[in-house]
């Protein structure tokens, strides 16, 4: 009797089945070995704790250490002093630097300048009214000067124009050398009659000074100057 195979038990026919069941097999324990074969990462590292006591003993040698190094700093400093410092006689001249003419301005940092404040007085020396001998103007008075005045005086023409006459009072000084000063209008109807007035007072000559015990003193007068339209 012949024994016949059936085609079902035949394992040939499931030999490649099983080798891809096997590779599939290998691949996962070799992918689980890689996994367990990782190195953890390392702990951060943690300084072992220092007892509090030892902390106070090494502050402690920290500031004697520096309360022994002050006083070797300033002996230094006091060494270096007495070194700079040389006594001599009254009689021995002393170079000091030029620090008035150096071009390098932080020598002058450590220097205090003092700055007095000077307060000039002027005194004004005394104006008369009325002196033992008055000024004189070309050998006349002040009527002579007013009429010098009005023949050198200018009608200014915008004041024409616009009518405005009228008279413009004028306060002057003559001075110990007989020139006018202190000029100033009290009086004026317009600023272009006043302003033409006292051009004329700037320009005038010299007049002889009045004097005052035999001494050139300062005489004040007031001069009216007229300034009327011809009709």
């Amino acid at each position: 009797m012949e024994i016949k195979k059936s085609p079902k038990a035949d394992l040939e026919n499931k030999k490649g089945l099983f080798l891809e069941i096997g590779l599939v097999i290998a691949l996962a324990v070799c992918g689980a070995a890689l996994a367990f074969n990782t190195k953890p990462e390392p702990e951060p590292y943690t300084p072992p704790k220092q007892d509090v006591r030892e902390q106070e003993i090494e502050m402690e040698r920290t500031v004697q250490e520096q309360e022994q190094q002050q006083p070797e700093q300033q002996k230094a400093k006091t060494q270096v002093l007495a070194d700079v410092l040389t006594i001599v006689s009254n009689d021995t001249k002393i170079e000091t630097p030029d620090l008035l003419f150096s071009d390098d301005a932080s020598a002058f940092e450590d220097f205090e300048f003092e700055v007095e404040e000077v307060v000039e007085t002027i005194v004004e020396e005394e104006i008369f009214v009325t002196a033992e001998e008055m000024p004189t103007f070309q050998g006349g008075d002040l009527s002579k000067f007013r009429n010098w005045v009005q023949s050198h005086v200018k009608y200014p023409q915008i004041a024409l124009e616009n009518g405005i006459q009228g008279n413009v009072v004028i306060k002057f000084v003559v001075e110990k050398d007989g020139k006018l000063s202190n000029i100033q209008v009290l009086q004026s109807p317009d600023k272009t009659l006043s302003d033409a007035a006292v051009q004329v007072l700037q320009k005038s000559p010299k007049w002889k000074p009045g004097k005052q015990r035999n001494k050139p003193v300062r005489v004040t007068y007031t001069l009216p100057v007229s300034f009327k339209i011809q009709q």
